[in-house]
């Protein structure tokens, strides 16, 4: 597996050791609790799991072109590593209500997915091609699929360690 993905793993698993699932369930007022951040996570790897299916099933990149906004979202999160905050989800990354033990069973077979339909995709396409858009960065290669998962999940990794006290 790719090593951000796999740092990823690392990460998440980090983050929600020892974690009980009454711990995953306190948030502050207002704010998405650890399971739901968790949820949130998986959502997005779902999702990107989704863009891959149907680029492989096409048997061809997804794509579109890059605008200069793209590309300066892209160099700030994918190169730099910087993922500003405040911004709100999108609708299909919306935490739903799954069940906290639950979320924790299946994202990290998620990634493995990802990890396994990337690779296809940079068989398939070759590794520097933009494969599918995402909603705000715009088109991305496979290996900045899993950087922008990387930057993201650690994002998200120290919110869920505040949430559970362990930051």
């Amino acid at each position: 597996m790719d090593s951000y993905l796999e740092r990823l793993q690392r990460e998440l698993e980090s983050a929600t050791q020892g974690a009980t699932a009454a711990g995953l369930e306190q948030a502050p007022a207002g704010k998405w609790n650890a399971a739901q951040v968790l949820e949130h996570l998986f959502l997005t790897y779902k999702n990107t799991n989704k863009g891959i299916s149907k680029c492989l099933e096409n048997g061809a990149p997804l794509a579109t072109g890059a605008t200069f906004r793209h590309r300066i979202k892209t160099l700030l999160v994918v190169r730099f590593g910087y993922l500003p905050s405040g911004r709100k989800a999108p609708e299909r990354a919306t935490p739903r209500g799954m069940a906290a033990e639950e979320v924790r069973q299946a994202i990290l077979p998620e990634i493995q997915l990802m990890e396994s339909g990337l690779r296809d995709c940079e068989t398939k396409f070759g590794p520097g091609t933009r494969i599918m858009d995402h909603p705000i960065l715009g088109p991305l290669t496979a290996e900045e699929w899993r950087k922008f998962h990387w930057v993201h999940g650690q994002h998200h990794a120290r919110q869920i360690r505040q949430r559970l006290g362990s930051s």
